[in-house]
């Protein structure tokens, strides 16, 4: 075995991005949705909702993103404790999200320049994409089948000149539009009369949060009227409501996002080197080469490249797809692709 320590110009490291549909099957748009009967007559269907590509009792059925339904009051479900106002699932999931993207107990969500108690998160399932979500390839079209107003949204990371981080990464705000033609509503900034952009993407953790202040006035002022339940100790099934809005005419398009880091190794063999055959097999028990030729026209034929480290530790090792013929007359140049 024959060994060469590389050079620096012979290891050069790539990133590239690569991009998939998020949904199961590589579905680019997700136009049917489904839920769980059992999870609908169950008390968190008031608060929260899994979504599959297909009905849940089929083998082939996988949850494709949740919905929740945020308070920071408590509103729209049922207290934990009735001597305790509240407190409930709603004002719990809000702490939660509020945690996660703010980083504080404090701080209330900001859609656009408008302050909103309630939310709905919609969250991509974490086996439906491998790193992150891909600004710019949203489309989430909700539609109200009484009265035929629909809305499709976007985010404004093509438009935006300046990104803004917050807890989660990356964060942008939900308009009306459609790719590549972002403002479509009744005001230029495609936003909804006093009440905020529609939402947020957070496409580092695979999180929409869609403001619901926005969502709740009338379809003249770029709403849909959902009316959501704000009631206090209240079963408001508000998880439902915005669940109905995609279950008729509604999509959901957006694609994910992964950055592969690649090592490229360049194995050079000189025409000097690696000519001769390190098989044991070549040498006779007195130390001669059983074969004469091989003294002046050597001949090998390699047919694997190891890596290893300075403590001869074999790291990887690449495989030729047929063998390779060495002599002196002869420069060969292997190119190893390490991903990861």
């Amino acid at each position: 075995m024959s060994y060469k320590r590389f050079d620096q110009e012979d290891v050069v490291v790539s990133a590239e991005s690569v991009t998939a549909p998020v949904w199961s099957n590589d579905v680019a748009t997700l136009t049917s949705f489904f839920t769980s009967s059992t999870q609908i007559g169950g008390t968190s269907a008031d608060y929260y909702y899994d979504v599959y590509q297909t009905a849940s009792i089929l083998d082939t059925a996988r949850v494709q993103f949740s919905i929740a339904y945020a308070d920071k009051k408590g509103s729209g479900s049922l207290y934990y404790n009735a001597n305790v106002p509240g407190k409930s699932p709603s004002s719990t999931i809000y702490g939660q999200y509020r945690n996660l993207v703010l980083g504080t107990e404090e701080e209330d969500f900001t859609f656009g320049s408008v302050t909103s108690e309630y939310f709905y998160a919609i969250t991509i399932d974490r086996a439906r994409y491998k790193e992150k979500l891909l600004p710019g390839t949203l489309a989430l079209k909700l539609h109200v089948s009484s009265s035929g107003a629909e809305i499709t949204l976007t985010d404004n990371s093509q438009i935006v000149t300046t990104t803004t981080f917050t807890d989660a990464g990356r964060v942008y705000d939900l308009v009306s539009g459609s790719l590549g033609n972002v403002y479509t509503s009744l005001e230029s900034n495609g936003y909804t009369s006093n009440s905020g952009s529609y939402g947020k993407l957070l496409p580092d953790i695979g999180i929409l949060l869609l403001n619901g202040k926005a969502l709740d006035v009338p379809a003249i002022s770029g709403g849909l009227a959902l009316s959501t339940n704000r009631n206090a100790n209240a079963a408001g099934a508000n998880a439902g409501k915005l669940y109905n809005l995609l279950t008729v005419s509604g999509s959901f398009r957006i694609q994910s996002e992964e950055t592969i880091t690649s090592n490229f190794v360049f194995v050079r063999a000189r025409n000097s080197e690696f000519n001769y055959s390190t098989n044991p097999s070549l040498i006779t028990g007195s130390g001669e080469l059983r074969h004469n030729v091989m003294i002046d026209s050597p001949q090998s034929y390699i047919t694997a490249v190891g890596l290893y480290n300075d403590n001869n530790d074999l790291l990887a090792i690449a495989k030729l797809s047929r063998p390779l013929l060495k002599d002196f007359s002869k420069e060969s140049l292997v190119r190893i692709k390490l991903d990861y």
